[in-house]
């Protein structure tokens, strides 16, 4: 006898259930979120850098194009470098079709209605130079004149009145000397040269791309319209005679800051988690340099070191000096570093303190009691417990102490002026406000970032956790 089957309940012989496929909105919005990111690191830090790079290796001027006739249409016959001496063969004037604001050669032109010596009257264009203004309108615009007087011996006595405001034109007629003249219209145009190379390399350019010499026959090219890549301004930043002091004096500055900054931070740090007694003043007292600006901090250091500041005022005091002394000087450039190395340990521990703190908070209170249980005493606890996971924290803030230690510039200016002791981004600077060379400061600029990305790589490689040594 077989026993009676179960019957079937609701939750067996209902479907499972299937979830429904992701729609594309709930797939596109991790995109969404990480868009404005995007968007800011290309708007602010990725189009920046490029520029800067190219800056640094392109020059968008080195090379002035020639052509084969003094008309922008006509046929390129080759390039010369920028710099390049040239001899002028021939010249000539254009009109100017736009308003220029560069360095160029003007010519003006008036058209002329003038009799000839047979009383016919001819209409065409001369030089500014061959008339003598009579008569001008109410806004200073010429209106008639005399055909001036050639003083040459040898020159022809006639003027030429072309067809064109232009001397490569047809000849319409000549005209006496003192021949009355009404100016019809004004023109003005740039003078082009015919030019050749050293290297054999002719052709026209307009003036405003050339310098022309006194004697009006050699000149060299100014600049040019046509670009190159080169190490020419990588080489002039390592020719100039700061590069060698600044790159030296801003390695000596690290050497000195950075060891003394983590071991002040790194107590400070400890003397807060250890929860003593006001340790909530300790906090707000180490952190108060936070809220100051470079220039701020380099003013008030200058201050303590000048001749009459604090400095000479204790030491005064104490009977140690009996006169001001004068730390801050041309002769002094140790004291200018000592002051500089104080200036940056007070205002920029802090920011290491802070990350060390909330390294230290982010390590369990269960794993330092284990260790007081196994009888570890204060210093064991620190030594092997909280600077071991404390190594995120501090690699962290050694790749931030280390960028902005090679971007110091504001303390060494207050203090030092930046003459006697120079630093990367003071040269940076000189560059380009004082010497307007951008190309060079560029050139710095790329090289402090090259630096910046070599440490950081060197410190995630350097100070690194157990498991990211057994990752690797």
């Amino acid at each position: 006898m077989t026993a009676p089957s179960k019957p079937q309940t609701d939750v067996e012989s209902a479907p499972t259930a299937v979830a429904p496929p992701p729609s594309w909105r709930r797939k596109a919005t991790p995109y969404l979120l990480i868009a404005p990111a995007l968007i800011y690191l290309a708007a602010f830090f990725a189009y920046p850098m490029v520029q800067g790079l190219i800056l640094a290796v392109y020059d968008d001027e080195a090379l002035l194009p020639l052509i084969a006739e003094p008309d922008i249409t006509s046929a390129q016959t080759g390039k010369i470098p920028q710099g390049t001496a040239i001899t002028i063969l021939a010249r000539q004037g254009n009109l100017l079709t736009e308003e220029l604001s560069s360095d160029l050669l003007i010519e003006v032109w008036f058209q002329v209605e003038v009799a000839q010596a047979d009383g016919s009257a001819v209409t065409g264009w001369t030089p500014e130079s061959r008339v003598r203004i009579r008569e001008e309108s109410a806004e200073g615009d010429p209106l008639a004149g005399t055909i001036r007087t050639k003083l040459s011996s040898t020159a022809d006595p006639l003027t030429d009145i072309y067809s064109e405001p232009n001397e490569r034109s047809d000849v319409l007629a000549q005209v006496e000397p003192r021949s009355a003249a009404r100016i019809v219209q004004t023109a003005e145009l740039e003078v082009w040269f015919q030019v050749r190379a050293e290297d054999g390399t002719e052709g026209w350019t307009p003036s405003r791309f050339v310098q022309v010499f006194g004697d009006e026959e050699t000149g060299r090219v100014d600049r040019g319209t046509a670009g190159e890549f080169t190490t020419r301004f990588i080489e002039k930043m390592r020719e100039d005679r700061f590069f060698g002091s600044a790159w030296r004096t801003t390695l000596l500055l690290m050497a000195l800051i950075l060891p003394l900054q983590f071991i002040l931070a790194i107590i400070m740090a400890l003397v807060i988690h250890a929860r003593l007694k006001f340790s909530s003043l300790f906090l707000y007292v180490f952190s108060v340099p936070m809220g100051m600006s470079d220039l701020a901090v380099g003013i008030l250091f200058f201050s303590i070191f000048t001749g009459n500041g604090l400095l000479n005022s204790v030491l005064d005091g104490l009977g140690i000096i009996d006169s001001p002394q004068a730390f801050l000087t041309a002769e002094s450039r140790n004291w200018i570093i000592f002051a500089i190395v104080l200036a940056e340990i007070w205002r920029a521990t802090s920011i290491v303190m802070v990350i060390v703190v909330s390294g230290l908070q982010a390590i369990p209170d269960e794993t330092l009691e284990a260790a007081e249980l196994f009888g570890a005493t204060y210093w064991q606890k620190v030594r092997h417990i909280m600077l071991p996971l404390l190594k995120p924290s501090l690699q962290v803030a050694l790749i931030l102490r280390t960028i902005l230690a090679f971007q110091v510039f504001a303390v060494v200016i207050a203090l030092g002026g930046g003459d006697v002791v120079t630093v990367l981004a003071n040269e940076t600077f000189r560059q380009y406000f004082a010497l307007r060379n951008t190309n060079v400061a560029s050139a710095y600029a790329v090289f402090i970032l090259l630096l910046s990305i070599g440490s950081a790589v060197f410190y995630l490689r350097a100070v690194r956790t157990q498991a990211e040594m057994a990752a690797s």
